[in-house]
């Protein structure tokens, strides 16, 4: 575990953290902060306390919509995956009724072929 020293708010609180966080958590410390910051420069000063739970309260709702987002493109690849599943079944089946017809074509061709390869060798005159 490691520490490390975060300002929130003009506080510094000294936080533990997993190794190789300590990155991250500065960055979300400085995300939190810069909230406060612009809060306090909309607002101006209403209390330390409010600030911070202003800004926690911004990361919340940003959270929820993320969220909400998240679930909303999980259906939506949920359901192209689907649609892809519909469309590869319906491609093999396009593909054997192809097949089929091809194989039945030229079954018909051969037999046509072997009817005047017939006609043609017994000796029937043409002309």
């Amino acid at each position: 575990m490691t520490h490390v020293n975060v300002t929130i708010n003009g506080r510094q609180y000294r936080m533990a953290c997993e190794e190789g966080q300590e990155t991250r958590l500065l960055r979300l410390a400085d995300s939190l902060e810069s909230r406060v910051t612009g809060l306090r420069g909309k607002f101006g000063e209403i209390g330390d306390a409010r600030l911070t739970v202003m800004a926690a309260l911004m990361v919340a709702d940003e959270l929820v919509d993320a969220n909400a987002q998240i679930r909303a493109l999980q259906e939506e690849l949920m359901a192209l995956r689907d649609v892809r599943v519909v469309a590869a079944d319906r491609a093999r089946a396009t593909q054997t009724a192809v097949a089929a017809a091809l194989n039945a074509a030229a079954e018909r061709i051969e037999k046509t072929t072997q009817v005047l390869n017939r006609t043609i060798g017994g000796g029937v005159a043409i002309g």
